[in-house]
């Protein structure tokens, strides 16, 4: 028995062909990549303004939220 795979066809190739899929491929990939920014944004913002906030649990947090930030800024406008 042999391991094996095939790939046939690629779905996300039709994207490329129709104009409104184009489109709203775009609104929807910008709109998560804006709210992934805000809430990201949101986090560091807090995080560093409020002295309660300065555990190290929220230290880590904001560190998540910063990595989060650097990764999907490089990742999605690539999409």
């Amino acid at each position: 028995m042999s391991n094996s795979s095939s790939i046939s066809e690629f779905l996300l190739l039709v994207l490329a062909d129709t104009r409104q899929l184009q489109l709203l491929h775009f609104w929807l990939l910008l709109g998560i990549y804006l709210a992934a920014l805000l809430g990201n944004g949101l986090i560091s913002t807090a995080v560093a303004c409020d002295h309660r906030l300065h555990t190290p649990m929220y230290f880590f947090l904001l560190n998540l939220a910063l990595l989060d930030l650097g990764c999907i800024s490089t990742t999605l406008p690539k999409a």
